[in-house]
């Protein structure tokens, strides 16, 4: 498998504002899990009016703190990246108490998870619905839409063009790689989406969940490969002869923990319907075959 240089240093400071480049700053919440890693990284943009990108979960703790940060700022922009429950829930609440404008790509997928630790948020409505190529332009900010489906088919990342900074949401982290849930994320989607941001000109990625990412391309292009090796090992495992998703599992995440089997299991079905979909695997019962 192609080596991802995971970083693994992070200190979320919950609930203090923290400035983490010129013009950007991070409130984290306190909501660690697996999925979240640290907990959800609120970003505040702007030294004057403010945008508010992923307000994070419907935690009191977590909206007060964010609130707090902006106290004597007027607030005018919401950016969500998806409707994740860690991302967009605490979106109604800050517009409410602000006045600022909810921008978002559209509703939860209907086809997508509502429920599990990663579960949707389907009351999100944003106030305007982005789409790919939209320019939202602030006070002091200025952010290119970037529709990136794949870990979920409403995702979005927001590039900054005044100071060289993508925020991408669940789509590109630093800390581990992104869960791929069919039937709404697709795992083709997901590479398509990784190779656009190849020829973006950002020097710095800033997920939603860790630290930022200072080698932006360098990074986009290992977790590709790292898809096409796993592609490559499921294709070598069915040749061996028909296997569940399961089975799969046990042989290719054998060195990871077994409470991130059940993700793991997600991703490689997404790996299955990619293949399935260019004529390289089927499907016969639970079990795929080449």
């Amino acid at each position: 498998m192609t080596a991802i240089d995971f970083l693994a240093e992070f200190e979320p400071r919950y609930g203090e504002c923290v400035q983490v480049a010129d013009g950007i700053r991070r409130v984290v919440a306190e909501n660690p899990s697996k999925f979240t890693a640290w907990g959800t990284g609120t970003y505040l943009v702007g030294d004057g009016p403010v945008a508010i990108i992923d307000p994070g979960p419907a935690s009191d703790a977590h909206v007060e703190a964010v609130l707090r940060a902006v106290s004597g700022q007027e607030v005018t922009h919401v950016l969500v990246t998806h409707t994740h429950a860690d991302h967009s829930p605490a979106s109604r609440i800050v517009a409410a108490r602000t006045g600022a404008t909810v921008h978002g790509f559209g509703p939860h997928p209907h086809d997508a998870d509502t429920t599990g630790e990663e579960h949707g948020d389907g009351d999100f409505r944003p106030d305007v619905e982005v789409r790919h190529g939209d320019v939202i332009r602030g006070d002091g900010f200025e952010f290119e839409c970037l529709h990136t489906p794949g870990h979920i088919s409403n995702h979005v990342c927001y590039a900054e063009r005044t100071r060289g900074a993508l925020f991408t949401g669940d789509h590109v982290m630093g800390w581990s790689t992104t869960v791929i849930s069919p039937p709404d994320g697709r795992m083709a989607d997901y590479l398509d989406s990784l190779r656009l941001l190849l020829d973006r000109p950002e020097r710095v990625l800033y997920p939603t969940h860790g630290p930022p990412v200072d080698d932006p391309q360098r990074h986009v292009r290992a977790l590709i490969e790292h898809r096409l090796d796993r592609e490559r090992q499921v294709l070598a495992e069915l040749r061996q002869g028909p296997r569940t998703i399961d089975e799969l599992v046990a042989v290719l995440y054998a060195d990871v923990r077994q409470e991130l089997h059940a993700p793991a299991a997600r991703t490689v079905e997404a790996h299955l319907v990619a293949l399935a979909d260019s004529g390289k695997v089927r499907a016969e019962g639970d079990r795929w075959v080449v």
